[in-house]
């Protein structure tokens, strides 16, 4: 199972969803359904977007968690 820590990262960086969704041009929506981890799936440009605007790697965002 992949963990979302997109939450955990924005808190840890006191940023506002707002604020990313301004850095990364992510619609409002989007960057909704991924904080709350509501999404089953998210593309390579997206995720390409989050790792720059929040200094990270695909690794910090989703996490593998065995069952």
């Amino acid at each position: 199972m992949l963990k979302n820590n997109l939450s955990k990262i924005l808190g840890e960086k006191r940023m506002k969803m707002s604020e990313l969704q301004q850095l990364t041009g992510l619609g409002k929506t989007t960057v909704i359904r991924l904080y709350y981890a509501r999404t089953t799936n998210i593309n390579f440009k997206t995720l390409d977007k989050l790792c720059k605007a929040l200094d990270c790697t695909a690794h910090d965002i989703l996490e593998y968690v065995p069952d």
